[in-house]
């Protein structure tokens, strides 16, 4: 994966109210951190860096020019809080990354196929925790579940990584399990069952009669 350049302004106001006029001025509140540097705060345009992530995932990474500043920084989005339902980026959290430096991230995973018939597919995890060079960050997996049986699980070590890329995680850990799928029987019997169960009880004989 690439880097995306983009600039970025200093910014000097704080609060709720600073950041709501600097999101109000297409741009979005940023703090850039890490490897013993003091924390810089800055926006960023919110069209450009909304338009990389689109592009690049939640793992791109970004070569961020402060307006003013003494040179380019290498940076990985470490947090990310949007507004559920404008959709746009409220803050970023910004991590400093060096070339050539390893950096663990979650990566998504894509299901590919289908399964048996007469299964269920029970997703336990849509990301994959891999350690890999900053600027090769891998920017998804998929992974098959073609003809998998009922009992079949796909676990991190069915994912292939590509080159310098390691599982963080223990190669058993579970993404997703194939489970069978109830028959229209079962589900019959189940209904049937909890009507039973909601039928009342008989009323109780008068202790005095």
């Amino acid at each position: 994966m690439s880097e995306v350049k983009i600039s970025a302004e200093p910014r000097t106001e704080f609060g709720k109210g600073g950041a709501r006029r600097t999101r109000r001025a297409g741009l979005v509140p940023a703090v850039l951190y890490g490897h013993g540097e003091a924390p810089v705060h800055i926006a960023l345009p919110a069209r450009e860096f909304a338009a990389a992530i689109r592009h690049g995932g939640l793992n791109q990474v970004f070569t961020i020019d402060v307006v003013g500043g003494t040179g380019s920084t290498l940076a990985l989005p470490k947090a990310i809080q949007r507004d559920p339902i404008k959709e746009t980026y409220e803050h970023v959290d910004l991590i400093i990354v060096k070339r050539g430096e390893k950096v663990q991230v979650d990566v998504p995973v894509t299901l590919v196929g289908e399964a048996a018939r007469n299964t269920l597919v029970v997703n336990e995890s849509n990301t994959l925790a891999v350690v890999a060079e900053a600027m090769h960050l891998p920017s998804g997996f998929e992974v098959s579940i073609e003809g998998l049986e009922a009992g079949s699980t796909v676990t991190a070590g069915d994912v292939t990584l590509p080159e310098g890329t390691e599982l963080a995680v223990d190669p058993e850990f579970v993404l997703a399990m194939v489970t069978a799928a109830q028959t229209a029987e079962q589900l019959e019997g189940d209904t049937g069952e909890a009507a039973e169960s909601a039928e009342p009880a008989e009323p109780a004989e008068d202790a005095a009669s």
